[in-house]
């Protein structure tokens, strides 16, 4: 049986998070790859998470999460059965991000002094606007031996590397308030509602069977339905029969 997780956001904070979760993700990837049309990626999806960076006021929303973390993570101290040394590891990890987003610099104020980068940022906006003709700096840079441009590359990662560090440990921390339990969808449909806490609702289901999860909803109540990936011709798109999946609120 194949299994697969599908995460769906409640708040637009935490939509904003997993997209920069995503990004980064893609970013380490392209990274380390040898090949120069892989390396292009790695600037288009630079470019998309410094469009996001600036459209959003990441550092307020971290800084409030981790505040709000490092208060249940006192609270939690205080339990007689908790695992001391794990809990004060965590503590120590949420003061010091805390402490580096109130003093470093602005996000993504480092990349967007880098010359190479600012050079070519606007050429990426255009639909195949990369090619050698419009951007013949990058194709240079492209031709660069590669350690030179590895090194060049990791620098520009870690400038990144507290936001990655504190998207890691909050989405850890949400993820981690919901457990997964097994519930079923009648005729592919399931409806709940969602505590005060509640940010975000992981679906585990079956994706050897040819349907996928959608979610409607808002931080009050949800609901899930059952989708049909290829449905026959004249077919409705919804799956009209009983779904056993898993259901994390977190």
């Amino acid at each position: 049986m194949s299994n697969a997780v599908f995460e769906f956001p409640l708040k637009e904070k935490v939509r904003n998070y997993l997209r920069v979760e995503q990004l980064l993700g893609q970013l380490k990837i392209t990274a380390k790859s040898e090949h120069t049309h892989l390396q292009l990626v790695f600037f288009e999806q630079l470019f998309e998470l410094l469009d996001l960076i600036e459209r959003l006021d990441l550092r307020a929303d971290l800084t409030k999460d981790l505040e709000a973390h490092e208060k249940n993570l006192v609270y939690w101290s205080k339990h007689p059965q908790i695992d001391g040394t794990a809990l004060e590891q965590a503590l120590k990890t949420v003061l010091t991000l805390k402490q580096k987003l109130k003093t470093d610099r602005k996000m993504g104020s480092a990349l967007k002094e880098d010359k190479l980068l600012s050079a070519i940022r606007q050429r990426f906006a255009i639909p195949g606007g990369a090619c050698s003709f419009d951007l013949p700096n990058l194709h240079f840079w492209l031709q660069q031996p590669l350690t030179t441009r590895l090194e060049e590359i990791n620098a520009w990662l870690d400038t990144l590397s507290l936001l990655d560090d504190a998207i890691t440990v909050i989405l850890s921390f949400i993820r981690e308030r919901g457990q997964f339990r097994p519930v079923e969808a009648e005729n592919g449909f399931y409806q709940g509602v969602a505590e005060d806490r509640n940010e975000l609702i992981r679906v585990k289901c079956r994706v050897d069977e040819g349907y996928y999860p959608t979610l409607s909803g808002n931080k009050y109540r949800y609901a899930l339905r059952f989708m049909t990936f290829a449905p026959e011709a004249g077919q409705p798109p919804g799956v009209d029969r009983h779904i056993q999946f898993q259901l994390a609120a977190c």
